[in-house]
């Protein structure tokens, strides 16, 4: 059969018709353990009931307004962002990139207001942002980027994790105006900085009067043990992005921001059609709900780091294993060879996984993940790399 579906995908052969909490099954009813979780979404498994009883119900009353006009669900889940975040206030979109989107824009205008005509960014090498053309041109691949050109200027670019090459570039550069950071590196291969080096970052921010954001598209949400990754710092960012986890599945992103940042965009400055309607924000508020009753987000860390001890021990004699890194239920394990062939083995094992930067399995379980679940994941996925890299 023809496709008329445009081919950004190299999909692979299996399709899902339904979902039950770790659980995906595809047309002939097998089932597979989903230790990718939609690339971070659905850390409340599939199906869940809260989740699909606020959607129903929300549906039945009104699924969109515009923000034209006052949206209750946005406001009670703005009101719960800025409690369980410490920033200030937030705008809703739809995705990710047009977090990030906002969050670049906030910059701009921030610098146009010190009276900086071109605002530049500090972005970081292996980072991803978005494929929107901004967020394009701040992600640090080549490779997702070629074939785009021009991209958009203003953004500088330095390694990740080298708080002196962040310290050269604001001396070489007066129109910056902004740090733009993952607090760990997901798509470029679980890269967890130096503890320390967020505060660093904050102290130069603080230091040289620049907004700090921070890309909390994929840590956010409770992934790394904490709503947000930057709480492992005890810091504030001036803007943070969330998306993915949020919604479990509804598209739904947020710009957070704080202080100055905060009061920059006004009426017609920024917008969203869709941004926060009803639906998506009752489905957020729902995922909210039950991160706390459910004591998720501590969960997420005594299990990420079962699963790190595990696989150490399992892979410990398996000299292919460069890293095995993690914080909370974002998890990585590098080889010391390229192995996006594992992805397919381990789908043949009905274990949906990753493999990013080439080199690095990524494992992003759902957070509601039983500790059965758990040990046939580490049991495959063991078994597979010791066999692959024999």
């Amino acid at each position: 059969m023809i496709s008329h579906i445009m081919p950004t995908y190299g999909r692979l052969p299996v399709t899902f018709e339904r979902g039950e909490g770790a659980w995906l099954f595809d047309e002939d009813n097998n089932r597979y353990l989903d230790a990718l979780s939609g690339i971070a979404v659905c850390s409340l498994g599939h199906a869940h009931p809260a989740v699909h009883k606020a959607i129903c119900e929300q549906s039945k009353k009104l699924l969109h307004t515009s923000n034209l006009y006052q949206i209750p669900a946005q406001e009670q889940l703005a009101d719960r962002l800025v409690k369980k975040s410490g920033m200030d206030n937030v705008f809703f979109c739809n995705s990710g990139a047009e977090a990030n989107e906002a969050a670049i824009k906030l910059a701009r205008k921030y610098g146009h207001q010190q009276g900086i005509e071109k605002p530049a960014i500090i972005v970081m090498e292996k980072s991803f942002h978005g494929r929107t053309l901004a967020t394009l041109s701040a992600t640090g691949n080549s490779k997702v980027q070629q074939g785009f050109a021009p991209l958009v200027e203003g953004f500088i670019r330095v390694p990740y994790n080298d708080i002196a090459a962040v310290e050269l570039a604001i001396k070489q550069d007066i129109n910056i105006v902004a740090i733009l950071v993952e607090p760990i590196q997901g798509e470029g291969g679980i890269n967890i900085p130096a503890d320390d080096y967020l505060n660093k970052v904050r102290g130069l921010c603080d230091e040289h009067n620049l907004l700090m954001i921070l890309d909390e598209i994929q840590t956010g949400v409770g992934r790394t043990g904490k709503f947000l990754a930057f709480q492992h710092n005890a810091i504030l960012p001036d803007i943070c992005t969330m998306a993915k986890a949020l919604g479990n599945g509804v598209p739904i992103g947020a710009c957070l921001a704080r202080g100055t940042a905060a009061n920059l965009l006004t009426a017609g400055a920024h917008g969203s059609t869709f941004g926060g309607n009803p639906l998506a924000c009752s489905a957020a508020l729902a995922v909210l709900t039950v991160m706390d009753e459910e004591n998720l987000i501590e969960q997420a860390k005594l299990k990420g780091n079962f699963i790190s001890t595990a696989f150490t021990a399992r892979l410990q004699k398996n000299t292919h294993v460069v890293d095995i890194r993690h914080k909370g239920l974002m998890i990585g394990i590098e080889l010391d060879k390229p192995c996006a062939e594992l992805v397919k083995l381990a789908l043949q094992q009905h274990l949906l996984i990753n493999v990013t930067n080439e080199t690095t399995i990524r494992l992003l379980p759902p957070l509601i993940i039983d500790s059965q679940q758990i040990n046939l994941l580490i049991d495959i996925l063991s078994t597979l790399i010791d066999e692959f890299t024999k």
